[in-house]
This record gives structure tokens, C-alpha cells and sequence, in this order.
């Protein structure tokens, strides 16, 4: 793979089985009009337009609005929605309060950058609406805790798009670890090959009349228009997100949770570097994590284990008696000796996901949380938050897990929630 992070080729390439595990509906239903999930999808640049096409695909949902700040990513949404379902009637918005103010909507999908997930998704819930959240989950931990209240005050569904955890490959895992065939796991190696672009200088300029840049930005601080910022290299300002390490944490180290379910992490210790461009999110990024008998490294590189140096992401699961390393698609046991790809005896004891969408329709008519809920996302998303805070400190930082602050810390504490802008502070 190319130095440079090209995120659509790897998902091509890297996660297509489980990609395309996860995105298979249902088919061959005929539902009522009655019994269908109405849904609306909120922002639709790459992901949202995944979104769009997934449900699309859903027997039991029916798309019946799209909202974009950008209106060619609107209208361009919106014609291919029109080829996938001939005659639809989804009406168009700018503004996603409009979405939220309409009573027949039972549930959205929210695909904008980062920095406005946590606001949105919070509005829907308390207007009565299910939420198919993109990843990370949040732009800080705060935002975080004010989800989960807001979910669990209006009795909400939600699923965080983690779409890889609907693959049979980590359901697998998750029986082997939690099996004890590889005895008590003591260490944990995640990974992310991939630099981000290089993005160079700021080009400042007047925004296209097809975006309402001042919308865009919400509760972020105010910045001049560059294309830079925007879209999809979003994500490599700290202003909005993480970097490469916020994009990917998620996806590899919810097989980590899965399996072990760490409790009380107690350190975090981050080393990167700085771009050199306008962006300011890390070029690269290595943090250590210190949780109850357990130690977590994630790295930019592979580690030097067997088996890692093939493989652009993964998780190398350390145990007393053996080891496991796997990715999206496939995964290596190594005991006395031996290398074997599963355990037969083993038995299977997890519940296969009908596809990570369609588990968000069923939890919708069900009332039952899906597989990727809000309690369980907040968990695995919150450690990516505090190695973005240790790096921006520079410094190594003590966490108190039950209070969910930094130890005698006022200057990293001031990271755990950023106060919005005035005028796009909505909740």
C-alpha cells in the first residue's frame, strides 16, 4: 500500500468480505407500507451516500429524506437514489432541524464530519428519532456522556457504524479469546498503516454558493473557507476530528473490547508528529494504554510479531498460552507451536449479526439496543479521545476511570469537552 493513506482503496481492498458481509440486507420480505422504518440520511459525502445505498437496499426502510449543507452533494444523493428506487418521493433539505422537526420520521442516519455528530445525534433523540451514527462516535469525551444521557432519558436506539463487527471473522475471534485457548490475554497490539495527505498550504478563498460553509462548520471554531478543510479531508484537523488514528481506532479496537471488555484504564502516553501542511492532526501516532492487567499499544507501523508485517491493520492478542492476530477478514492462532486458522472445538456461542444495518432496523422495531449501541461505542471510543489529548499535551497522563477525569489535571481536563460556538450551540 501506497505510503499515503488512500481510505477508499483500502477499504476496497482491505475490508471488502467483511464489508460486503456487513452490507447485505435481508431480501426476498414483502413488507407493509405500515411496517416500514422511515428514515432520513444526514450528510452525504462518501459514507453518507454508503448510507443511502445500504438502506436503500432494506426491505423494511423506506428513504423518504435527504439533508446536506452541500447542495451539489444533495442533489447529486438524490439522482442516485432516484436510479436504486425509480419515482421516490424523498424530499430535500439543507438544514438537518428541518429533518428533525417532521414527526413521520422514525429514524436518521447522520454521516457529517465528526464535529457535529454529537449535537445532531442528540437533537434526534430528543425529538423522538432512532440514530444510525457514523464513527467516531463523538468529537470528545463530553459529548459522549451528554449522548448516552440524552439516549437513555427518551429511550432511543442507536447503532454506531462499526460496520466490520457485523463480520463473521470477529464474532469468531471474540469465541476463541474469550474460549481461554490462548489463556489469559496480558497484551494487545493494534494498528493503522498510512500517512495522511499531504495537504500543503492554506487556500483561502470565498466558499462555493452550493455550501453553507457557516453551517459546516457549526459548533467548531470559525475558520476562512479552504478546500482543504472541507469534505472529506476533514478529518486530518483537529478542529473536526483525529486524523488517521480517529478514523481507524474504531474499527480495530472494538475487536479488542469485544473480547476482553478492559476495565479500569489508568494511563495513557502518546508519541506522534506534527504535519506539515495546514492540517494540524498527527502525521503519525503511537499511544500506550495501561488498564487493569492489561497492556494496550497502538502503533502506525506493524508491530515485530508474526504475521503483522502483511497486514495494514490488526489486533495481536498476547495470551499465556498462546497468541492470535487477525484483521477485518482473517485471523492466526499460534499455540505450542502450531499455527492454526480456527478452533473446532470451540463452539460457536455468538449470534451472527443479519447485516449491520439490518440490525439497526430490527432494534428500531424491537426496542431492543443493536449490536453496536451507544453504552458499548462510548467505551471503545473514549481511549481514542484521551491519546489525541496526550499527544496534544505531549506529556503522559493519569486517568481516573470511575470519575472519567484526568488526575490532578486542570490543563488536560479542559480537553474533555469543547465549548461551542455560541451561535451553533443547539443543545
Amino acid at each position: 500500500m501506497s505510503n499515503t493513506l488512500n481510505r477508499r482503496h483500502f477499504i476496497k481492498q482491505g475490508g471488502a468480505a467483511a464489508l460486503s458481509f456487513a452490507f447485505l440486507p435481508a431480501l426476498g420480505r414483502t413488507i407493509a407500507p405500515s411496517d416500514k422504518v422511515r428514515v432520513a440520511h444526514i450528510g452525504l459525502g462518501g459514507m453518507g451516500n454508503n448510507h443511502m445505498k445500504w438502506f436503500a437496499a432494506l426491505p423494511e426502510a423506506e428513504i423518504v429524506a435527504l439533508c446536506d449543507v452541500d447542495e451539489d452533494h444533495l442533489n447529486s444523493t438524490f439522482k442516485t437514489l432516484q436510479t436504486l428506487q425509480p419515482g421516490t418521493k424523498a424530499d430535500l433539505y439543507g438544514d438537518f432541524r428541518r429533518v428533525l422537526d417532521r414527526k413521520d420520521i422514525d429514524a436518521i442516519t447522520c454521516a457529517t464530519p465528526d464535529h457535529w455528530h454529537a449535537q445532531i445525534a442528540t437533537m434526534a433523540f430528543q425529538a423522538g428519532k432512532d440514530v444510525y451514527g457514523e464513527k467516531p462516535l463523538s468529537y470528545d469525551i463530553g459529548e459522549g456522556q451528554m449522548m448516552l444521557r440524552n439516549l437513555d432519558k427518551h429511550k432511543r436506539i442507536f447503532q454506531m457504524g462499526t460496520q466490520i463487527h457485523a463480520g463473521d471473522n470477529y464474532h469468531r475471534v471474540v469465541e476463541i479469546i474469550r474460549s481461554g485457548a490462548i489463556g489469559k490475554v496480558h497484551t494487545v497490539r493494534l494498528w493503522k498503516t498510512g500517512l495522511p495527505p499531504d495537504l500543503g498550504p492554506a487556500q483561502i478563498q470565498t466558499p462555493p454558493k452550493t455550501l453553507n460553509w457557516d453551517m459546516w462548520l457549526g459548533p467548531a471554531p470559525y475558520a476562512e473557507y479552504t478546500p482543504q478543510r472541507c469534505h472529506f479531508t476533514y478529518r486530518y484537523f483537529l478542529d473536526y476530528s483525529g486524523g488517521v488514528f480517529a478514523d481507524f481506532w474504531c474499527h480495530i479496537a472494538d475487536i479488542m473490547y469485544w473480547s476482553l471488555e478492559p476495565k479500569n484504564l489508568k494511563t495513557v502516553s502518546a508519541t506522534g508528529e506534527a504535519p506539515k501542511g495546514i492540517n494540524d492532526a498527527p502525521l503519525w501516532l503511537d499511544v500506550d494504554y495501561e488498564f487493569d492487567d492489561l497492556n494496550v499499544h497502538w502503533t502506525h507501523v506493524p508491530p515485530d510479531v508474526p504475521g503483522a508485517a502483511d497486514r495494514g491493520i490488526g489486533a495481536f492478542f498476547e495470551g499465556d498460552k498462546g497468541t492470535l492476530i487477525c484483521d477485518y477478514d482473517t485471523r492466526e492462532i499460534r499455540i505450542d507451536g502450531k499455527v492454526l486458522n480456527d478452533i473446532p472445538e470451540v463452539p460457536k456461542t455468538i449470534v451472527r449479526s443479519p447485516g449491520h444495518q439490518q440490525n439497526f432496523i430490527d432494534a428500531v422495531k424491537s426496542r431492543k439496543q443493536p449490536e453496536s449501541n451507544l453504552a458499548y461505542a462510548r467505551k471503545l471510543t473514549l481511549p481514542m479521545h484521551l491519546g489525541i489529548i496526550s499527544y496534544r499535551l505531549n506529556r503522559k497522563l493519569n486517568w481516573d476511570s470511575e470519575k472519567e477525569r484526568f488526575v490532578n489535571d486542570k490543563e488536560a481536563n479542559q480537553y474533555l469537552h469543547r465549548e461551542y460556538r455560541k451561535e451553533w450551540k443547539l443543545v
